[in-house]
Formats: structure tokens, sequence, C-alpha cells
């Protein structure tokens, strides 16, 4: 019996149809009736493939590690992945180029945010030196007994941003992730499987991949957003401490 008529009987075993097969996976139902006549042709590879044969077979009720094992009979084991062959798709994809942040951007403003402090400091400096100066020669007021009015405190400054971007990620399928710093280092690099929660605090900038957008949740700075793309079309998300995010 082959993978797809063993998904098909164990579908029907558990009276389920194609339809609600989808809504619990989230896999398009294109791809689960490919999968059924064993075409993986959109699948957008191998990765994936394995990916929805072991969801698939978690939401029928049969075993996805002896399916899986079956494929790679078929088509040959899989090699070491890496984030090069992950974001490979079988269609080429054009991402957005607003998601890219401009670095050049933000280090020409740091700079110019350094400089203006370091004059204003100088000129702080200056201005004290000038008033310590000029009272040095005056004469110093006799006591009177009375008491000077006290000045009032300064208001509060305004509420300090935000320094944290938090990342709440929920698989519903299995998904490839990785997050790393505005340098490129990398924070976690792995694959998520559907039904497991990942949580990340980062106080920089960072960058999130998704190999397979539509099998997560995602939730940013308190806002959810929801899956960030289709299910086999990887993303690529910016992110920084304080920055409002947009469902």
């Amino acid at each position: 019996m082959s993978i797809g008529d063993a998904l098909t009987a164990e579908r029907r075993q558990a009276g389920l149809t194609i339809t609600q097969v989808s809504q619990r996976t989230c896999i398009r139902e294109t791809i689960i009736r490919g999968i059924e006549r064993d075409d993986y042709s959109a699948c957008g590879g191998d990765f994936y493939a394995r990916g929805h044969i072991r969801s698939i077979a978690r939401a029928v009720g049969a075993d996805p590690d002896a399916l899986v094992r079956e494929y790679d009979l078929a088509h040959g084991a899989p090699q070491a992945v890496t984030a090069a062959d992950v974001f490979e798709p079988s269609t080429p994809i054009k991402l957005n180029d607003r998601h890219r942040p401009n670095w050049s951007a933000a280090m020409a403003l740091a700079l110019a945010l350094i400089v203006g402090f370091v004059a204003y400091q100088a000129w702080h400096s200056s201005g004290v030196s000038r008033v310590a100066a000029q009272g040095a020669g005056r004469p110093v007021p006799k006591h009177t007994g009375k008491k000077r009015p006290q000045p009032s405190p300064a208001a509060d400054p305004s509420p300090a941003v935000a320094s944290a971007v938090v990342i709440h990620l929920t698989a519903v399928q299995d998904c490839w992730v990785q997050l790393s710093t505005a340098s490129g280092r990398a924070i976690f690099s792995g694959i998520v499987y559907g039904g497991t929660v990942k949580r990340w605090t980062e106080h920089q900038a960072v960058s999130l991949v998704l190999g397979n957008p539509g099998g997560i949740a995602l939730t940013v700075n308190g806002k959810h957003l929801g899956s960030p793309g289709q299910s086999g079309q990887p993303v690529t998300l910016s992110f920084g401490p304080g920055q409002r995010t947009t469902g």
C-alpha cells in the first residue's frame, strides 16, 4: 500500500473529509488530494513533503514516522538541511523590499545623535564655567533668617519607550525557523514542530525567517499577526524594540 493509499484509508476510517483535514493541518486541500494520489509536485520539495505527510498522518491517526520512512525509501533519505536549501522554493518568490531594514540610514542617524549629544555637553560645560567665573567676584549676601522659596520639583519625563521586542510563535504544523540579530548572529535556527510554542525577548533589532509561514501563528509586542504567509512560501520579517506592528 502506498503512502497516499494509507493516508486515504486512515482518513476515511477516522470519518474525516479532506476539508476537515485541511482545517486541522492548515495545508491546502489541493496539496492533500495530491499526496493521497502520491503526487508531491505541489509540496515545494522533499523537505515540505515530509512535513505535510507527518502533519496529515497525525491528523488522521496514522503513524507519521513509518510513512516518512517509506517516503525516504522511495525518494531518498534527507540530506543535511541548510538555510539556503530551505529557502530555495521550487517557484522563485520575490520578497517585499520594505521588510529589509535600511541599516545605512540607521547608522547615519545614530552618528548624528552622538555628535549632537557631544556638542550639547560641550556647550553646557562652557556655560557652567562662565557662570562660575562671573559669580566668583560677587559679594556673599548676608543671611537674613528668611527661608528662600524651594523650587518646585521638575516634571516627570515622558514614559520610557519599550526597549525590547517580544516574539511569541505557536506552530500548527512543522516550520523551519531562523531568528538572528541585525549583525547576522544566530539566536535560534531549527525546526519548530507542530503543537509547540516558542517565545523570545530581545533588546535589539532582529530578523525572523519562516520556512512555512502558513503553519504558524505569530504575536509580536502583544499584537496578534496570525499566519504571515502561505504554507510552503518562506518569508522574512524584521522587528525592533518599541516598534509598532501591524496585523
